[in-house]
């Protein structure tokens, strides 16, 4: 397991969904970008899980959002329309205003895609609303999430 997280403790957000026809090709194969917006969801939804919804993050001055700095996914088997995929979605790293999440597309029980991003917390840039700058992430939250908090890297 990476530092700082227990694998006991974490956190696991999994929704099943079925797959639609607007999700696929013309071959009726999931289109690749729809992953990405699968995994995106369900990064959102492991801060539901824990009573965080993203509309009442944006309420708090220490959250302007906690976009991507990098994603990769790897593909093992193909999905189709009409599948019912499950996801599960943990993080596994944190950081000081970083964290990384790992999810997991199961078809059938055998595993069809993983997916892994890098994130940032960020709150509005005091010099400047218009944009956002990186935050160290609020112990609250992490405490929330279950993660112990320590000494922590960027």
């Amino acid at each position: 397991m990476r530092p700082g997280i227990d694998e006991w403790t974490m956190i696991v957000a999994r929704r099943e969904r079925r797959v639609e026809w607007g999700d696929c090709d013309p071959a009726r194969v999931v289109f690749n970008p729809r992953f990405f917006e699968w995994f995106d969801a369900q990064t959102t939804l492991i801060f539901e899980t824990v009573g965080l919804p993203k509309r009442d993050l944006l309420q708090r001055p220490d959250f302007a959002g906690f976009p991507l700095i990098e994603t990769r996914a790897r593909f093992h088997r193909a999905v189709h329309f009409g599948d019912l995929v499950a996801i599960e979605s943990r993080i596994v790293t944190v950081r000081k205003s970083s964290f990384e999440v790992e999810h997991r597309l199961t078809n059938g029980g055998e595993l069809s895609a993983e997916g892994f991003e890098t994130r940032v917390w960020t709150m509005r840039d005091p010099n400047d609303s218009e944009r956002i700058k990186s935050h160290p992430i609020p112990s609250d939250i992490l405490a929330r999430l279950g993660i112990e908090v320590g000494p922590r890297s960027a």
